[in-house]
């Protein structure tokens, strides 16, 4: 039968065509979709790229005062109105029991997966922990050492407000688990079943059904008897979540400021246009604020990559959101790959695809990013769905100085040293008692005195005492 068109509303205060197919299918018609700007490699700089948004910040900083300040009181006042519990209702915890009931009620397809995924998670997790280890070294006189321990109580938060997010819960505290934490809280929002059973699986003592500020305040100040403040909180947000977590941070450790996700791929004409649009959308999906971008020195890519963004689009269920971060998105047209490769660098983007004819090589040159997902069949949506590495990672250009969530951030690195023959010391104390006249410390010097043998005697010395 022939296609009508309809109206149907789609973005606050826009209505937008769409074509209604046989069988009351709804698609959109392709001339409404959006498609990815072009800029110049001068114009990424003024793209905005601040993890922190002001606004959010503030209106954080306004429910952690609350939560702080109010104790559990507090706390249910602000989950109330945000209609996370009922006006008369006092639960917010799941203990393991709940959980337990949760996973067993799932149909045995979920059971299965999350199960296979968190050994996988597990798997990468261990083997990373392995490779930084407690050490004992020689010093002049005695002995040095790292210890590496766990911290002792973290809070996981798993994003929960469009979709579910299980996979999160199980990046998290898989991870955190295997690092050794003895206690792990997960915070999700009005969690689905799948999410309850994601905590069960992944070994979390207790899941906090509140999301948001107030859930990192929970976490970072504790709440009631059973929520007590940990000492690091991890896991991916909204900007408010982030906003959270950049304020508590200090208090608590955090792994990062993670915000609304983003994808980039640097491309060349051996890429698939078709594949590039749907590993953009994916990214796209998750959030209005996500940010997809294209890199690429040939402009035929991007208008190949942006028409197969609209047919996709215009079938895609998720599009509402998808469409509003695809306008947020852009493609940047560079001179060579050269350019391409340093405005990658500058971008450090969350996920970095490389869909180039030598991605291998190509991507030996890239510096900075939060996961980087090499060749065609690298998909970003097997990091996101447990393939090994974490999918926890940093966005709007932090990835220049940190890297994802890993079993080292829910570790300590301590030193410690002893002196075990003071004769052998003699020359290292010596040389502290120097530096510390050299720095004018004499205070820093004569403590280090106190340890030599025979305290020199010349003119320069008496006079640094007197």
């Amino acid at each position: 039968s022939r296609a009508v068109v309809a109206q149907r509303p789609l973005i606050k205060g826009r209505l937008a065509a769409t074509r209604v197919r046989a069988g009351g299918g709804v698609v959109m018609a392709e001339e409404d979709i959006p498609v990815l700007k072009i800029i110049s490699p001068e114009e990424v700089e003024s793209e905005d790229f601040e993890p922190v948004d002001p606004k959010a910040r503030e209106q954080a900083l306004a429910i952690l005062t609350e939560v702080k300040t109010g104790g559990e009181a507090g706390f249910l006042a602000v989950a109330r109105r945000f209609k996370e519990i009922a006006p008369d209702s006092s639960k917010y915890l799941l203990d393991r029991d709940e959980l337990k009931k949760a996973f067993e009620g799932l149909p045995k397809e979920q059971q299965d997966v999350l199960t296979r995924t968190a050994a996988r998670i597990r798997k990468f997790a261990e083997a990373q922990r392995d490779s930084i280890r407690s050490i004992e070294v020689d010093i002049e006189g005695g002995r040095a050492g790292q210890t590496v321990e766990p911290v002792r109580r973290a809070g996981c938060y798993a994003p929960g407000g469009r979709y579910p997010l299980p996979s999160s819960v199980l990046m998290t505290v898989c991870t955190a688990r295997a690092a050794g934490v003895r206690e792990v809280i997960v915070a999700s929002p009005n969690p689905a079943e799948v999410t309850k059973g994601a905590a069960y699986v992944a070994d979390a003592d207790c899941l906090l059904c509140i999301g948001g500020a107030q859930a990192i305040g929970a976490m970072a100040y504790g709440v009631g008897e059973r929520v007590k403040p940990v000492d690091i909180i991890v896991g991916p947000g909204n900007k408010w979540v982030t906003a959270a977590k950049s304020i508590v941070s200090g208090i608590c450790g955090i792994d990062m400021l993670a915000g609304p996700s983003e994808v980039l791929i640097i491309a060349d004409s051996a890429a698939d246009p078709e594949v590039i649009a749907a590993d953009l959308l994916a990214q796209a999906e998750h959030d209005t604020e996500a940010r997809p971008i294209l890199v690429t020195p040939d402009r035929s890519v991007i208008d190949n990559v942006n028409a197969a963004l609209r047919r996709q689009l215009a079938v895609l269920p998720t599009r509402e959101v998808a469409i509003l971060a695809v306008r947020n998105g852009f493609a940047v047209l560079t001179k060579d790959m050269d350019e391409a490769v340093a405005v990658t660098n500058r971008v450090a983007p969350e996920h970095l695809e490389v869909q180039t004819e030598d991605a291998v090589e190509l991507s030996k040159r890239l510096t900075a990013y939060g996961g980087l997902f090499v060749g065609f069949m690298a998909a970003e949506v097997l990091g996101d769905y447990g393939a090994g590495p974490n999918h926890v990672l940093p966005t709007s250009c932090t990835a220049k100085y940190t890297g994802g969530l890993s079993v080292h951030t829910f570790q300590r690195k301590t030193t410690w040293m002893r002196i075990d023959d003071r004769e052998a010391a003699q020359q290292q104390v010596a040389d502290s008692v120097l530096l510390a006249r050299l720095e004018g410390l004499e205070g820093h010097a004569r403590a280090a005195e106190k340890r030599l043998l025979q305290v020199p005697s010349g003119s320069a010395a008496k006079k640094a005492r007197s």
